[in-house]
């Protein structure tokens, strides 16, 4: 890889934010970054190598980067994520058992002997898609605090579970992976409370913003790709590593100075890289010669939105219940996963991928209803007091 192709990657995938920046309808930035990685690699003018070791590797960082951030997403200390706590499992359980057995059937209909990967990918649901598309709106009404931890379980569990369904010979393997990578997450968010509540973490920030030594974000790099290393050296997906540093970061309390740079970091230069390597890497000439994977992702998509819209019948509005479906993560772990250990059929990592994008699209759609219902059901704020102050 070269400077050239790097400066390439950074122009073309402006063309992700300038989808986004209209105000009525919103295309989320991965979908444009995907279509340029579409365009310049293997599909089209095949520009741009996937099988690149350099760019390879970075999109590995990308990867890492945006599932942390995601986990930072998980309204973990959020007092809404406790108080619609029952509700919300439940909703979540119920949606993982009605997935299983739909994500069987498609499997069945398809003849890919897939059924529990199908399963996870239904169930799951993505706090860095759903939590950023409301942005701005009050999550105190009836409907977004049971929705909060419906999204945290549904995401983590997915994550989880993934490395084990993708691949049953190996997940004893993975599941001790999983397990080592997630007491490095317990031990590390163990450190960054003992570091807020002694103060420490307080004197080192001063420090470093006095003296412009981005000490905290150098120390919370260090800890991701330590937990990447782990999970690399234990043949889990870096997804999980990423995520639940994420998690234990958000366990404590995100900086708002570190929430800036590593999302600056990550939205400016790494994810975009990520999203354009994943789309270069995938041969949409494929699906001419196996549409069935065309017709697999949109029946993975529509089912997903499908099973999630459930959860009206358990009297959550129907908008909020669709919005749940919103993929990410586990989708493009899948297919990155998938394509490396070659457990995937010709045309199917596309297939994850495109089901994923028809949520995306559809939550889309219905963001703004969400929104308004979220405002709707906000409580009023209080009078201001008329005692004088003291």
């Amino acid at each position: 890889m070269t400077f050239a192709q790097l400066a390439l990657i950074c122009l073309v995938a402006l063309s992700g934010p300038l989808l986004a920046l209209g105000r009525s309808f919103r295309v989320p930035v991965v979908i444009g970054e995907l279509l340029v990685g579409i365009v310049l690699g293997h599909t089209g003018f095949q520009v741009l190598s996937a099988s690149n070791p350099t760019f390879s590797f970075l999109g590995e960082v990308g990867f890492a980067l945006v599932m942390f951030v995601a986990g930072t997403h998980v309204p973990v200390r959020s007092p809404a994520l406790r108080a619609g706590l029952r509700v919300g499992v439940g909703r979540a359980l119920g949606v993982g058992v009605v997935a299983v057995a739909v994500g069987w059937g498609v499997a069945s209909v398809f003849g890919t002997g897939h059924g529990l990967l199908y399963a996870v990918l239904l169930a799951s649901s993505s706090a860095s898609i759903v939590l950023p598309a409301l942005e701005g709106v009050p999550l105190t009404g009836r409907s977004m605090v049971e929705m909060l931890p419906q999204l945290a379980l549904a995401d983590a569990a997915c994550i989880v579970l993934l490395p084990l369904v993708i691949d049953p010979a190996n997940a004893p393997r993975a599941a001790l992976g999983a397990l080592i990578v997630g007491v490095g997450a317990l031990v590390f968010w163990w450190i960054l409370r003992w570091a807020e509540r002694s103060g420490r973490r307080r004197a080192v920030h001063e420090v470093s913003e006095e003296r412009g030594l981005a000490i905290e974000l150098r120390s919370v790099l260090v800890a991701l790709f330590g937990m990447a290393a782990i999970a690399q050296s234990m043949h889990v997906s870096i997804m999980l590593a990423g995520f639940a540093t994420g998690l234990a970061v958000a366990g404590v309390g995100e900086p708002r100075r570190v929430a800036h740079q590593v999302f600056a970091l990550t939205e400016g230069l790494f994810a975009p890289i990520f999203f354009v390597w994943l789309g270069s890497s995938l041969d949409l000439r494929q699906l001419i010669s196996h549409p069935g994977a065309v017709v697999l992702g949109l029946v993975l998509g529509l089912t997903a939105v499908g099973v999630h819209a459930l959860g009206a019948l358990t009297g959550q509005p129907w908008p909020v219940a669709v919005s749940t479906s919103a993929q990410l993560g586990v989708p493009v772990a899948a297919a990155t996963l998938g394509t490396s250990l070659h457990l995937l059929g010709p045309g199917e990592p596309t297939a994850l991928l495109l089901g994923a994008l028809v949520t995306i699209a559809v939550v889309t759609v219905v963001s703004g209803k969400v929104a308004v219902l979220a405002r709707s059901e906000a409580p009023a704020p209080a009078p201001p007091s008329t005692a004088p102050r003291s």
